[in-house]
């Protein structure tokens, strides 16, 4: 059983935009709070932007004011627009939906239990 489908990945030359959407099924959506990870070949998964049920929203520094995470409850969906990509943003990202919110340094992946496919994000300069 599929609960979370991520879309909107691609290819893009650096100070592009792309936005990824995270369709969900109506029971993952009511966790406390989702997320957007990425995550590099040979690397640890990182957190890149979480957001509550209330709409409060956090993110990791390296993407502040250029990253917008973002839900509509009436699809439900989570989004995460990525304005002004630099190479190093390049990385697979995937949704997920759980309890870690707003939490000092994080969101953490150990907090999150449900996971998408994940879709690949490439920034060429």
């Amino acid at each position: 059983q599929v609960q979370l489908v991520e879309s909107g990945g691609g290819s893009v030359q650096a100070g592009g935009s792309l936005r990824l959407s995270c369709a969900a099924s109506e029971y993952v959506y009511r966790q406390p709070c989702m997320a957007w990870f990425r995550q590099v070949p040979g690397e640890e998964r990182e957190g890149v932007a979480v957001i509550d049920r209330t709409g409060s929203t956090d993110y990791q520094e390296s993407v502040k004011g250029r990253f917008t995470i973002s839900r509509d409850n009436a699809k439900p969906t989570l989004y995460l627009q990525m304005n002004s990509l630099k190479p190093e943003d390049t990385a697979m990202y995937s949704c997920a939906a759980g309890w870690g919110c707003m939490v000092t340094g994080g969101p953490y992946a150990t907090d999150f239990g449900y996971w998408g496919q994940g879709t690949q994000v490439t920034v060429s300069s």
